[in-house]
C-alpha cells in the first residue's frame, strides 16, 4: 500500500481574506453619502462660508466687512454670506460665533469692541481669549476730531484754548457709552484739561446730525462717518488719531504731532473664529485674508471709506488683542463707565 501523502490540514488563507475584505470596505465606503466621508484637509472650503459682523447692516464695520467677504468668495471660489447679528456692543454676534461649529464655515468679522467689553460689562456671553481664535488683523478706522462750524477754531490748539476758556458748557457725543468714539474722546479732553459733558447717543448717526446741526460741539467719531459731512463743510476736522497723516486728508494734522505726542487710536477690526477651529484651517482663512488685503481693488475700496488697511499672522492678531484689553481695561475704569 503506498504510504500517504502529508497533506496540510485545511485552514484560513489570511491573504485571500484581506483582499476580500479590502474590495467590500471599498464597495461600502463608495455607497456612502458624500457628506459621510471626510474631506481632505486641503479641500476647504466646500461649502458656503457665513460672516457674522455683529453691527447693524450699512454701518461703517458692515461696509468694510462686505467688501473683504465678495473678495474672499472670489478667492475661494465659495460664497461668503454676511449675516448681521448686531446688539450689545457687538456682544450678541460674537458670542454666536464663539458657541458655533469650529469647522471654518462661520467667522466672525469683530471690531476694537472684543476689547473693550470686557472691561465694560458686568458679565460677558464669551471669553474673547477662550472661546475665539485669531485670524487676521484687517482694517483699522482713524478717529477724526471734528467740531461744529460754529465753534470758533481752525485747529487743534485754537480748539483747546476755546474749550478751556469756556468751562462746562461744551458738550461732545459719542455712539455710546463706552464706545470707541467715547473712549478716544474721555482720554483727549482729560489730557487737555477741558471740562465737558459726554453726550452719548445710540450710533453715530444721530450723534453726526447733533454735531452738524449746533446740538452738540465736537466729538471724535470714525473717519468714515464723518467724511460727507467734512466734505460738505457741515464739519470741520481738526485732527486725525493715526501715528502718520492720512492719505485722504493729508493736510490734516495727526495728534501725535499738536498736543497728544505718542497718542493713536482707532476702530480696528480683524477676523475670527470659534476656538479649536483646525489650524489648516485658520492658516488658510489667513492666507486668503492677507492676498485680499494686498489687491488694489480691496485697497482703493477701503481708501474711499477713509479705512487703512492693516493684516498680521494669527500669532500678531492675538498679541495685539491682548494688549488692547490691557489699554482700555484702564481708560474704561477711568471713565467709571459699566454696562449691563
Amino acid at each position: 500500500m503506498q504510504a500517504p501523502q502529508n497533506r496540510r490540514p485545511p485552514g484560513i488563507d489570511r491573504r485571500r481574506v484581506a483582499l476580500t475584505l479590502t474590495a467590500a470596505l471599498t464597495g461600502v465606503l463608495s455607497a456612502l453619502p458624500a457628506q459621510a466621508q471626510p474631506a481632505a484637509p486641503n479641500a476647504y472650503p466646500t461649502k458656503a462660508i457665513t460672516m457674522v459682523v455683529p453691527f447693524p447692516p450699512g454701518g461703517p464695520t458692515d461696509l468694510i466687512a462686505r467688501v473683504l467677504a465678495q473678495k474672499l468668495s472670489e478667492q475661494m471660489g465659495q460664497p461668503v454670506m454676511v449675516d448681521n447679528k448686531p446688539g450689545a456692543n457687538g456682544n450678541i454676534g460674537s458670542a454666536y460665533v464663539a458657541k458655533a461649529a469650529p469647522d471654518g464655515y462661520t467667522v466672525l468679522y469683530n471690531t476694537s469692541s472684543v476689547a473693550l467689553s470686557p472691561a465694560l460689562y458686568k458679565s460677558m456671553p464669551y471669553d474673547v481669549l477662550r472661546d475665539l481664535a485669531p485670524v487676521a488683523l484687517t482694517a483699522v478706522v482713524p478717529l477724526a476730531l471734528v467740531v461744529n462750524p460754529g465753534v470758533p477754531a481752525n485747529n487743534v490748539r485754537e480748539f483747546v484754548a476755546y474749550a478751556k476758556a469756556n468751562p462746562g458748557k461744551l458738550s461732545y457725543g459719542s455712539a455710546g457709552n463706552g464706545n470707541v468714539t467715547h473712549l478716544g474722546a474721555y482720554q483727549f479732553v482729560r489730557a487737555q484739561g477741558i471740562d465737558a459733558t459726554h453726550v452719548p447717543y445710540k450710533g453715530s448717526a444721530p450723534a453726526d446730525v447733533d454735531l452738524a446741526g449746533g446740538q452738540i460741539q465736537f466729538m471724535t467719531d470714525t473717519v468714515n462717518s464723518v467724511m460727507a459731512f467734512v466734505r460738505d463743510k457741515r464739519m470741520k476736522l481738526l485732527a486725525v488719531t493715526t501715528a502718520k497723516r492720512m492719505s485722504l486728508f493729508p493736510d490734516v494734522p495727526t495728534l501725535d504731532e499738536t498736543v497728544m505726542p505718542g497718542f493713536e487710536a482707532g476702530a480696528w477690526q480683524g477676523l475670527m473664529v470659534p476656538a479649536a477651529t483646525p489650524p489648516a484651517v485658520v492658516q488658510r482663512l489667513n492666507a486668503e485674508v492677507m492676498k485680499a488685503l494686498r489687491s488694489a481693488d480691496v485697497r482703493e475700496r477701503l481708501a474711499q471709506q477713509g479705512t487703512e488697511p492693516l493684516g498680521s499672522t494669527p500669532e500678531e492678531y492675538g498679541v495685539y488683542i491682548r494688549k488692547e484689553l490691557a489699554r482700555w481695561a484702564g481708560v474704561v475704569k477711568a471713565t467709571g463707565v459699566t454696562l449691563e
